[in-house]
């Protein structure tokens, strides 16, 4: 099956500034992608030329088979769009809006009321179907924004700093959202922004953009693998005794890398999964064992890890 969206040594300079450099992407169809990188990574600009906004420099875009350059209205009919800042009729109530979005994009006057008051319940605006939209919290306003996008029935989403000025509790309802919608409406999601955790939470692969560089992808275990190398599985360990044959024992189970002793417990480091065999091991050897607790490494230590090491 071809990917919905494929991206070929893409780059896009402004004068000298280079924006986006060889940029070469796949996403799957269903998937949720984080681009994630800080402000000025390039994120908007990649976007942009995945639309047909923004034409590239070299190379090329393809979005549900087609040239994102070239056939830019066919790409607008299957792709919904979420920027950071969204627009609407302030003195138009929610309904309105969305109902005028859906006759644009060729619903009757009936099916697009229909289809604008599933989704105000769906994005859990019910309740403010007929407020104006100008009384819209930020937080309303992004929930807006996507039923805005889906109104028009899209094979993917493209969701630009979709959170920016949300409350935390906010944040937690609107990805769980776009993680159902993905889910039950075999939505592709590309989710671009600069919060880590946000990121973490949804999203199947991610992406580090940098500079205008895509300078590693994949699930946040692969990234832990290639950005941490050796060290990208740890577990902790509590118990007695920790002598001297035990951490011998320990040490020479395959795929274990090092020993930290401190404050009573045991670190180990290793290059795989070798909770199992740790514990079978320590067992074996009549060791007390308290507590056996796996580190997992999110998103913000692969990050910092990344640029503090300079990989």
């Amino acid at each position: 099956m071809a990917p919905v969206i494929h991206l070929e040594n893409l780059s896009k300079s402004f004068g000298p500034l280079k924006a986006v450099q060889d940029l070469s992407l796949t996403i799957e169809e269903g998937e949720i992608f984080g681009l994630l990188g800080p402000n000025g990574a390039g994120k908007t600009t990649t976007i942009l030329m995945i639309l047909g906004l923004v034409e590239p420099t070299s190379g090329k875009a393809w979005v549900a088979g087609f040239d994102a350059t070239r056939e830019a209205q066919k790409v607008k009919e299957v792709v919904g769009y979420l920027p950071d800042q969204v627009g609407f009729y302030s003195d138009m109530t929610g309904l309105e809006n969305l109902k005028l979005t859906g006759r644009l994009n060729g619903l009757t006057e009936g099916e697009a009321e229909k289809e604008a008051l599933l989704l105000l319940q769906r994005v859990g605006l019910q309740e403010a179907a007929l407020k104006p939209a100008g009384t819209y919290s930020r937080g309303m306003r992004q929930r807006l924004g996507l039923a805005d996008t889906l109104i028009k029935r899209p094979k993917i989403i493209i969701l630009d700093e979709p959170t920016l000025g949300i409350d935390p509790e906010g944040v937690r309802e609107f990805l769980a959202l776009i993680r159902e919608l993905s889910r039950e409406e075999k939505l592709t999601v590309l989710l671009s922004s600069h919060h880590l955790h946000q990121v973490q939470a949804i999203c199947d692969r991610v992406g580090i953009f940098v500079k205008g560089r895509l300078v590693a992808q994949g699930t946040v275990a692969e990234l832990s693998r290639e950005i941490l190398g050796e060290d990208a599985y740890s577990l902790t360990i509590a118990g007695e005794p920790l002598s001297e044959a035990i951490l011998q024992a320990i040490a020479q189970i395959p795929g274990v890398t090092g020993l930290r002793r401190e404050d009573g417990t045991l670190t180990v480091t290793a290059r795989e999964d070798v909770a199992p065999a740790l514990a079978r091991t320590l067992i074996e050897k009549g060791f007390r064992l308290e507590r056996l607790e796996p580190q997992h490494y999110g998103l913000d230590e692969i990050y910092h890890r990344y640029f503090e090491g300079g990989v």
